[in-house]
């Protein structure tokens, strides 16, 4: 099955049965931050496909940690508590929480933000495309010590 038909598919199934995933279902997508490496796998179906340095919550703002399901995904958005600062791809999982382009790439890998999760442009980009395809429904956030 291609992979159209196989996304229009799954779509249509999680549409027929919302006690789906609730029955043991898996996510297709998987976004894991390890705050201690302030690294970020992600992972579809169950494959390692990227790897990423990510900034997290600098001393003073701490980034949460836990399991989510996207909340709510914005091309652009701009911080109402940080000075209408610009959040390219965001991927709000928890309140105010979000995943983020940065354009302060030579922070990553280090903490540097005010709880958000940043990354680099071309991977905020990417983890977007893939949340957008495969649905919030079917990703998972899950962020360590």
């Amino acid at each position: 099955m291609n992979r159209f038909f196989k996304h229009v598919f799954v779509a249509a199934v999680m549409a027929l049965s919302p006690f789906a995933f609730a029955q043991g279902a898996s996510a297709s997508v998987i976004a894991k931050v390890d705050l201690s490496e302030q690294r970020m796998q992600v992972i579809v179906d169950g494959e390692v496909v990227h790897q990423w340095s990510v900034s997290s919550g600098r001393q003073g703002y701490s980034t949460p940690t836990g399991t989510w399901r996207p909340l709510r995904m914005h091309e652009m958005w701009h911080s109402r508590a940080y000075n209408n600062a610009p959040m390219p791809h965001a991927i709000f999982f928890q309140g105010g929480y979000a995943f983020h382009a940065t354009s302060a790439i030579g922070r990553l890998g280090s903490r540097a933000s005010h709880g958000c999760i940043r990354l680099h442009p071309d991977n905020a980009r990417a983890l977007f495309s893939l949340v957008r395809e495969y649905g919030p429904h079917r990703t998972r956030i899950q962020i360590t010590q």
